[in-house]
């Protein structure tokens, strides 16, 4: 039969056949589509990801500050280049002074006014913990905090809070390997911050020291961050006849620990929190020739060092640093922290591609495997959904009166 000879029960079926087929692909269609819908939280749209950054620009330990500048010359290069994902980025940096009570008022600020994505990098260990709760209440990540405390790596209780560097408790206990394995006699005295970091770092040193804590360590003393000098502990330190001197300081005092002990004529094996490894922020104002020897561990390339010229990473970083922060200080470790601790966020957000919701956010935080480029040689970002310490190993390194070399090999979990 031609198709004009079909009897009008054939046409009809035929029409209802192609009607239900023309929906079914019509109903597929729609399924793709809204599975390549972007997905969007406060904070992301299509040509914006707002992020929000709180640090110590003023205060005691203004020396931070750097940090911030870094990050957001990485992220003004960026944008430059056209954003991430077609998106630029607003980076919203804040002063807390170093004062709790002010990070939480920046950090609701950033949250409820200013609606970023992410809180990203908040440094301090009690500024982080001032908002923590809050940060996890909101379900906003707070991700990729600027401090070593072991709090802030607890998913289960926290799951919008991870850190980034490696925790104080592990490098405490490097330190305290250390000592254990080149002077096991040793006398120690001990000059801590009188906070979470100081007790976080102490805890780990004393652990790894064992039953042995309770002969080594024959003085500790403590500071606060208000105090003008630490003349009057590094005095007692000395009287003790320590012969080997742990520094659990940040910049400014660290410098003034190093510069007293020399003034003093006080000459012990001196280790030092990474926190001060920076050599403009800390040995120059300490006096370099006052702090040959000391030892401290490192899980960044310092950009002071030599050895790193003419490497790759370094001569990218070194056009990055000179084109969009040229008021930094190049030698500067603290500004390889705001860079390197960028690349990871930028990393993350790349990952989400169009599902730029703060819980996908977190699940890819908590998937990672990356190396930015100026992390030392053989040390990773590396995180799993139970593992919420990005960096789990350093290198030890030694002052030599220009700058710090490594010796040793790399330790850590």
């Amino acid at each position: 039969m031609t198709r004009a000879t079909l009897p009008a029960a054939v046409h009809r079926s035929r029409r209802r056949l192609l009607g239900a087929g023309l929906a079914a692909t019509l109903a597929l269609g729609a399924t793709f589509t809204a599975q390549a819908q972007k997905r969007y939280d406060a904070g992301a749209s299509d040509t914006e990801i707002k992020i929000g950054h709180i640090v110590p620009y003023s205060g005691p330990v203004s020396a931070y500050g750097t940090i911030g500048k870094a990050a957001a010359a990485y992220f003004a290069k960026l944008n430059a280049e056209g954003g991430i994902n077609g998106r630029k980025v607003n980076f919203i940096s804040l002063d807390d002074a170093y004062n709790p009570s002010k990070t939480v008022e920046q950090a609701r600020k950033l949250v409820e006014q200013d609606e970023v994505l992410v809180l990203f990098g908040p440094l301090g260990t009690a500024h982080n913990l001032a908002i923590q709760r809050y940060m996890n209440a909101k379900k906003v990540p707070q991700l990729f905090v600027a401090t070593g405390a072991t709090r802030f790596g607890d998913p289960k209780a926290f799951p919008w809070t991870m850190g980034w560097q490696p925790t104080y408790q592990t490098e405490g206990k490097i330190y305290a390997q250390h000592i254990l394995s080149t002077k096991p006699n040793a006398k120690i005295a001990v000059l801590m911050q009188n906070d979470d970091f100081g007790k976080d770092f102490l805890k780990g040193f004393l652990e790894a020291l064992g039953d042995k804590a309770k002969t080594m360590i024959v003085a500790q003393s403590t500071y606060e961050v208000t105090d003008p000098t630490i003349d009057s502990q590094l005095v007692n330190l000395k009287a003790s006849g320590a012969d080997t001197f742990f520094s659990i300081t940040t910049p400014k005092f660290a410098a003034q620990a190093i510069r007293k002990a020399a003034d003093i004529g006080w000459k012990p094996t001196q280790y030092l929190s990474s926190v001060s490894v920076s050599v403009s922020a800390v040995i120059k104002p300490a006096g370099p020739e006052n702090a040959v020897g000391v030892i401290s561990a490192t899980y960044l390339r310092d950009p002071a060092d030599d050895m790193w010229k003419g490497v790759k990473e370094f001569e990218d970083y070194k056009a990055w640093f000179t084109k969009y922060y040229p008021t930094g200080d190049l030698s500067d470790s603290l500004n390889v922290l705001g860079y390197s601790s960028a690349q990871t966020l930028e990393q993350v957000l790349r990952k989400a591609g169009d599902d730029l919701t703060r819980a996908n956010i977190m699940k890819i935080a908590a998937n990672l495997q990356y190396s930015p480029p100026m992390l030392y040689p053989g040390i990773e970002v590396k995180t799993s959904p139970t593992d919420f310490y990005p960096i789990e190993r350093m290198q030890l390194v030694r002052f030599n009166g220009t700058r710090y070399e490594p010796f040793g090999k790399v330790l850590g979990d």
